[in-house]
């Protein structure tokens, strides 16, 4: 199954799941600017950060702050979807209170990740998630659910497609239609990404498929091309190939976001993101972590055949 060309979504989380490994804390101010610039290269999904204790990801204490400001402000363009991840009620209290556009929030398949991410296990995650998604569509929100360690999980190895599935069918039986494949711990291969997708196509047809992929073992951007090719719209990046999940064995970096959009741009997809500022800004990024980022194109720059 094809994707349609003009229907790929980026859903760029380098501020949230690419800031929230990272030892330095980054200021609201240079935030601010950074999701001025994703503004300025036509981003049309932004996580902004997650609704999370402070003690235990530091870098995401902010985030209140930060919606609120934007939404004070009139900087966000309205065809912009700013999201947030949410692990509980409270998050989402939180988050409803300051104006975030979409929720995002899910369950681990592996039971050991489980509990080291929410402090519950994946049957309890379940009972909690699916009131939390219909709370927040209640109240006008989108919401994208999703199932983490989808692929294989860094404590407990393989993780059974039907565990993956038999949480997929609770969340279409619930209604919700957006939902996300997270590779937390990075080992999907293609075949796999293919044949899960598809099953749960089979599932629902109005079903809309997202998908998170980490790099840790050089497989990511392969990987995305295996779920476009199975009609994924949504594709989950970082800038600077930014991230990893602090509650994971391995915690790696996203999908670098310039470099796969460049890979579709080359492919003949329309309407994506500006590509020149997404290198400034993972330029930027870099200065101020004071370290050097592993995207490719970052490392290469644009080549000419793109600006042909």
């Amino acid at each position: 199954m094809q994707t349609v060309k003009n229907k790929i979504i980026i859903h760029e989380v380098g501020l949230r799941d690419g800031l929230q490994n990272e030892k330095q804390i980054v200021s609201l101010e240079k935030k601010q600017h950074w999701l001025e610039m994703l503004f300025a290269a036509r981003l049309p999904m932004i996580q902004v950060g997650s609704f999370v204790h402070p003690d235990k990801v530091p870098q995401m204490a902010d985030t209140d702050r930060l919606f609120a400001e934007l939404n004070a402000s009139g900087k966000k363009p309205k065809n912009v979807i700013l999201s947030a991840l949410v692990l509980n009620e409270k998050g989402l209290e939180r988050g409803l209170a300051c104006g975030v556009d979409m929720f995002c929030m899910g369950v681990s398949a592996s039971n050991t990740h489980s509990l080291k991410n929410t402090g519950m296990s994946t049957a309890e995650a379940v009972s909690r998630i699916i009131p939390m998604a219909k709370k927040a569509l209640a109240e006008g929100k989108k919401v994208q659910v999703s199932v983490q360690s989808a692929f294989g999980c860094g404590f407990e190895g393989r993780v059974p497609e039907q565990t993956v599935l038999d949480i997929v069918k609770q969340y279409l039986d619930a209604g919700l239609l957006s939902i996300s494949l997270a590779d937390t711990a990075g080992y999907a291969y293609p075949t796999q990404v293919m044949e899960l997708f598809g099953r749960i196509q089979e599932l629902d047809k109005n079903v809309e498929c997202a998908c998170h992929f980490h790099d840790t073992f050089g497989a990511g951007i392969v990987n995305c091309y295996a779920a476009l090719q199975s009609g994924v719209t949504v594709f989950e990046t970082a800038f600077g190939n930014l991230g990893g999940c602090p509650f994971t064995k391995i915690g790696s970096g996203n999908v670098c976001t310039e470099d796969l959009v460049y890979l579709f741009q080359r492919e003949g997809f329309s309407g994506l993101p500006d590509l020149e500022i997404l290198l400034q800004l993972s330029k930027d990024v870099a200065l101020e972590l004071n370290r050097e980022l592993s995207g490719r194109l970052l490392k290469a720059g644009i080549p000419a055949i793109v600006k042909e």
